[in-house]
């Protein structure tokens, strides 16, 4: 539910954004929205994939260090590639740098909004209910 909700963020972003950057610096407004609104999903799809990585590889025990390795190693590839996307795009001219960091900070916090959203809305039992064993039920006695 999170990737969908991310997705439904992002294109909001996206729509909200190239209007507000088309209105504001013309073509490299809107430009800039839509790659700061992809940069967003893609980092959506990237937390998705890490998380279900993450508990495959620990056979859903979230309390293993390894999926608290994956998880990490997914944020620093995010952290990476955000600091490289905005060293190779600040002097581009075919894109408006406010409008791009705009997007990209509502784009973050949106998606971590929407994470919040899917995690509080999720149906995960409290306890694991006993379940009956063969030797209870065959005590009965006949």
């Amino acid at each position: 539910m999170s990737l969908i909700y991310g997705a439904v963020v992002v294109f909001l972003i996206a729509i909200v954004g190239s209007i507000i950057g088309a209105l504001v610096a013309e073509l490299p407004g809107l430009l800039a929205a839509l790659v700061g609104s992809a940069v967003g999903f893609v980092f959506v799809g990237i937390t998705a994939l890490s998380v279900l990585l993450a508990a495959r590889l620990t056979r859903d025990d979230p309390g293993s260090p390894l999926f608290f390795g994956v998880i990490m190693g997914a944020w620093l590839l995010k952290f990476a590639a955000f600091l490289g996307l905005a060293v190779a795009l600040r002097d581009s001219v075919a894109l408006d740098p406010v409008v791009l960091f705009l997007s990209l900070v509502a784009a973050a916090v949106g998606t971590v909004a929407a994470d919040v959203v899917a995690v509080l809305r999720s149906r995960v039992p409290y306890i694991e209910p006993a379940l009956p064993t063969p030797a209870a039920d065959s005590t009965s006695g006949a």
